[in-house]
């Protein structure tokens, strides 16, 4: 079911919760019930009392649950947090809990490493082929000079390899290869040979199969059992899920596979703040576990073992990279869940996922999320210009 097939909203219920979410949303240019794209259709009564005792957790969940609706959910993302309402949103015992879970325990230790694989990247590759473009890239693409979600990919995967200055014969690491996109297109237009490593299984299975035939080699791993040397490092869309407890060993370790020469790339979503955080709702349904850094956290944490010789942002560029891959779930929905069981086919699964999508691509746009590529080295004595 779609927002055109909604029935009609109800009437607004005359309560403190609806009040109080009125007066939150004024100055958004956000009305309940209104005309605009970016205004909430409400279908349940209840929503404004859920909203307000579990914040983005309560609101997210009561968009899978069908309680309320909006065409463009990105644009409605976008005014929320440009209004300010980002932290704010957040019930303030889902805030404290998970500060308290990071605080205390490691969430992203060995043990618990491969779980992110099996709650959203094992969710099965038909999903993810049907999603995203044919170099199956789930990372933000690099729209520079591109006008579809293919060019766009093709030139991320193309930057990084120049960023790397990669020749024949050098040996790349990949940290959080996926589906294999970097590898496939380092050793067949590079002629370098790959190691990749991921916690999916799924990514395993299908990396392999796409890189058959090519000087690459796909492992189930996780980064702090790696060991050897290699020319060049890259880990893209993976920093993400390693946790602030384990900044420090992450560059440690690459440090330690790079040769005095050697270069390493990270490609990261970033935040403004340096606040231990995670979204309630993406925490519990899209990336457990999952964690934004800083940049004075990627600073502070590669310090003593890397120099920092090129930084860029290109966040903009996430979101039009997630509105396509909106288009393509939209489009391609039905032929979806043909391929999967009822647990994952179902309406709610689909609305979780347009969901993440839409309001990550607001996030975006408002720049309340950053997307960075670092190009580190070991302080090597030549000069490094990054290209672009």
């Amino acid at each position: 079911m779609t927002s055109d097939a909604r029935p009609h909203p109800i009437a607004l219920p005359n309560n403190r919760p609806r009040r109080i979410i009125e007066q939150l949303l004024e100055g958004s240019g956000i009305r309940l019930n209104g005309p605009e794209p970016h205004d909430i259709q409400i279908y349940h009564p209840d929503l404004f009392a859920r909203i307000l005792h579990q914040g983005t957790l309560g609101l997210g969940e009561a968009y899978m649950d069908g309680w309320w609706e909006a065409r463009r959910i990105d644009q409605l993302a976008h005014r929320l947090l440009r209004h300010g309402l980002g932290q704010r949103s957040r019930s303030a015992a889902s805030h404290l809990f998970y500060r308290l879970q990071a605080g205390f325990f490691n969430l992203q230790s060995r043990a618990r490493a491969y779980q992110v694989g099996e709650v959203h990247y094992d969710l099965g590759n038909d999903l993810f082929r049907y999603m995203l473009d044919d170099t199956m890239c789930y990372s933000c693409g690099y729209w520079r000079q591109a006008t579809t979600l293919h060019q766009a990919q093709l030139a991320k995967l193309d930057l990084v390899c120049r960023k790397l200055a990669l020749r024949p014969g050098m040996h790349l690491l990949d940290i959080g290869c996926g589906w294999g996109s970097l590898a496939e297109h380092a050793a067949r237009h590079y002629g370098v040979s790959v190691t990749g490593i991921t916690i999916s299984r799924e990514q395993v299975a299908l990396a392999r199969e796409r890189c058959q035939g090519l000087p690459v080699d796909i492992q189930l791993a996780d980064y702090r059992d790696l060991q050897g040397q290699y020319d060049r490092i890259a880990s893209i869309g993976m920093f993400e899920h390693v946790g602030q407890r384990n900044y420090t060993t992450f560059f440690r370790t690459v440090a330690d596979l790079l040769p005095d020469d050697g270069l390493f790339l990270l490609h990261t979503i970033g935040s403004n703040t340096s606040r231990i955080t995670a979204d309630p709702w993406i925490h519990r349904y899209i990336f457990p576990n999952g964690v934004l850094p800083s940049a004075r956290q990627i600073c502070q944490h590669s310090e003593e073992t890397l120099m920092v010789e090129d930084w860029q942002n290109f966040g903009s560029d996430y979101d039009p990279t997630l509105l396509a891959w909106l288009a393509n779930l939209d489009a391609c929905w039905h032929d979806i869940a043909r391929h999967y069981n009822t647990r994952h086919c179902n309406e709610r699964t689909y609305r979780m996922l347009r969901y993440y999508l839409a309001i990550c691509a607001g996030a975006f746009r408002a720049r309340y999320l950053q997307l960075w590529q670092v190009v580190f080295s070991r302080g090597r004595e030549l000069r490094y210009d990054a290209p672009r």
